[in-house]
């Protein structure tokens, strides 16, 4: 608008050129005058001219003033004495000009133009923006150039532009708003969450009929459910604000896949189907992300996995490709059908959303996935065939980070040789755990031969007598057939049987001596477990004895100071560490924290929760660390800081490393973490 506006005023000053340099001609001697009716023609077209271009500036322009080098005014628009509430010819030789209540941007361009804004108040006492273009024409001979200043009216569009602003910064307040809101709900909801599920595992460890763990079990089912939907609200919300922030930090993307894959396999083996991972051999050992973001979006969709599948299994596999790093997740569940697919990953969405569906959740889980793998720069696929199962991939951009050693190696072998020249039967009905075993060995050098059934693996071993090194049979198949099969294997020349057994069936399988196998595996089997049996088979072992209190007592003891407002979660936390035969003494807050490092001390763990009144947690670790500073306590003879909290961001973790801690321990309290957190604090 404003180079119109330019355009428009250059124009008219090329008409008052041709204007004085008619005049100007007019002045020389000519041959002979034109007639009266010429002149009048001649005078009518310029003025016609003049009308136009006049017409023009005011449809571009709202105002015009020209003023000399004194700055009095040598001509004002009916929009310039307009603003002032003054007729035109009545500002000539005047200085006026309109009050300016706010100046806005500014600047001058190379070729002297000067373009600015500023908000004026006019005659009626209204405030109007206008944008301005100044510039200097030529006036007179012999006379400094006068200044021509145009400007339009801009008052809707700045009103508009501010009133966006407005309303984006009202909605990123609100959104701050909701973050935090939905953060002390988290954490109110947890600290309550942290009792029920605590306690509950408390009872469970008690003399309860079958009746009474029946319900009891419903509760902690019931409260974990509520836990996860929490986190899953809290997650979104704080995906949607826009406040998630993602880590750039090398980690070991097996090790992830493998944590992950142990910690669903409970629940999976629970519903009677197994969970196997398999990594591929070009992945890189290291990777660059956020292992966090990363264990969530695994977690999220092998979870989904494991919730809808009711026989068969789940599988993950970890890959290579050129977009980066691809982690699929398999399932052989009812599927998906396909007009659902592209709906799946909105907010809300389920697979099944209708009133009879036989699984709960909110359908924000794949939502949340999907967000945080475009956050990452990467994306989510997936493909069903109902009836058969489904497969879910995220591919994530993850760099991989050079001079790492390849995940699984076996120590001073070279890469993809630690079992050359071996051969190995697996036998067992799996549609994921067995491939992926195969596959590991097939990486080692060991060719493996799979057999779904006990008839099709004692075919095996009479056709191929002296031909293989090792069985991998699976305790799924029967105790009795796994018994037939091991002998089998001793008849056949087989040097090394292990037997495949899940968490639940160690303990009443019994020794594997005693049914004919060197040791065993535990599924989902980790690639280095099963590297370290194959290449040194251990003697059979005795399962271990019953974890209780007995066995609790007989282990060192270790000292815990327990700083804990909470009355349930400090009975909890105390009841817990003193099975493991812990000494706990525990403090209502951060002073009586400090107290009793003095009086009751020395300690070789605290946990301490961060928000206590008086003196929270963040605060008394900065004075145990400076305390032990000011006494010259060097890094090993340092305490044990763990932070307990209801309040599970990143940031949080980050404050309460930033405060002195050691680790981070999330409410409702995880029992299972506690013992290894006495082992690393002795």
């Amino acid at each position: 608008m404003q180079d119109l506006l330019l355009a428009g005023l250059l124009l008219l000053l090329g008409l008052g050129a041709g204007l004085l340099g008619g005049q100007a001609l007019s002045r020389r001697p000519r041959p002979e005058a034109p007639s009266a009716e010429a002149l009048h023609a001649r005078i009518r077209r310029i003025a016609e001219s003049e009308e136009r271009y006049r017409a023009l500036v005011a449809a571009t322009t709202d105002v015009i003033v020209q003023r000399d080098a004194l700055g009095r005014i040598t001509f004002a628009s009916e929009g310039y004495a307009r603003l002032l509430g003054r007729d035109p010819l009545a500002l000539v030789g005047s200085t006026a000009e309109p009050e300016v209540i706010e100046q806005g941007s500014s600047g001058t361009d190379a070729d002297g133009v000067r373009r600015s804004e500023r908000r004026i108040r006019d005659a009626d006492g209204r405030a109007r923006w206008f944008a301005l273009v100044e510039m200097p024409v030529g006036g007179p001979a012999g006379e400094a150039p006068q200044v021509l200043c145009a400007g339009t009216d801009i008052t809707g569009r700045v009103e508009a532009v501010r009133s966006l602003d407005g309303a984006l910064a009202r909605a990123e307040a609100a959104n701050v708003a909701k973050s935090r809101f939905l953060a002390t709900v988290s954490h109110e909801f947890r600290t309550p969450l942290n009792g029920i599920l605590g306690m509950t595992d408390l009872v469970l460890d008690t003399g309860l009929d079958a009746e009474q763990r029946t319900y009891v079990e419903a509760v902690r089912t019931s409260g974990k459910a509520l836990l996860g939907l929490i986190d899953g609200i809290l997650d979104f919300s704080r995906i949607e604000a826009g406040r998630l922030d993602l880590a750039d930090e090398p980690f070991g993307l097996a090790s992830l896949a493998e944590g992950v894959v142990e910690l669903l396999a409970p629940r999976a083996q629970d519903k009677g189907i197994e969970i196997a991972l398999d990594v591929a051999g070009d992945v890189p050992a290291q990777v660059r992300g956020d292992a966090d973001r990363v264990r969530q979006i695994l977690i999220n969709l092998a979870g989904n996995a494991v919730k809808f599948t009711e026989a068969g299994g789940v599988g993950l596999s970890v890959s290579r490709t050129p977009e980066g790093i691809c982690l699929a997740v398999s399932d052989t569940g009812p599927g998906i059908p396909e007009d659902r697919l592209p709906r799946l990953f909105e907010e809300f969405e389920q697979g099944d959303d209708s009133a009879s569906r036989p699984h709960e959740g909110t359908g924000l889980g794949l939502a949340i996935t999907r967000r945080l793998a475009a956050r990452m720069g990467g994306r989510v696929e997936a493909v069903s065939d109902p009836g058969t199962g489904s497969t879910f991939r995220a591919l994530l951009p993850l760099a991989a980070v050079p001079g790492e050693a390849a995940p699984g190696a076996a120590p001073g072998a070279e890469p993809g040789a630690a079992l050359a020249g071996r051969r190995v039967l697996i036998v067992a009905d799996s549609p994921f755990q067995a491939p992926s075993l195969a596959r590991m060995l097939e990486r080692a050098g060991a060719p493996a031969v799979q057999a779904g059934s006990l008839e099709a693996g004692l075919a095996a071993l009479a056709r191929a007598e002296g031909a293989f090194d090792a069985l991998i049979a699976d305790r799924a198949l029967g105790d009795a057939a796994v018994r037939r099969l091991a002998d089998a294997a001793r008849l056949a020349g087989v040097r090394c049987c292990l037997i495949l057994l899940s968490p639940f069936d160690r303990r009443a399988f019994g020794a594997p001596a005693a049914a004919g196998f060197d040791s065993y595996l535990i599924k989902p089997v980790r690639a280095r477990s099963l590297l370290d049996r194959l290449l040194a088979p251990s003697p059979a072992e005795a399962p271990p004895a019953p974890a209780g209190p007995a066995a609790a007592r007989a282990a060192p003891a270790r000292r815990v100071l327990l700083a804990e407002d909470n009355p349930i979660n400090a009975l909890l936390a105390t009841r817990a560490l003193e099975r493991l035969g812990a000494e706990v003494v525990h403090a209502a807050d951060g002073l009586e924290a400090l107290a009793r490092l003095d009086d009751a001390g020395p300690f070789d763990l605290a946990l301490i929760d961060v928000r206590m009144p008086g003196l929270d947690g963040h605060e008394t670790a900065r004075r145990i660390r400076a305390a032990e500073a000011a006494s010259g306590a060097r890094s090993g003879g340092r305490l044990h800081l763990v932070a307990l909290t209801a309040n599970v961001g990143r940031e949080d973790e980050r404050a309460a490393l930033a405060a002195g801690f050691d680790g981070f321990l999330a409410k409702p309290l995880n029992l299972r973490a506690l013992p290894a957190l006495l082992e690393r604090a002795a």
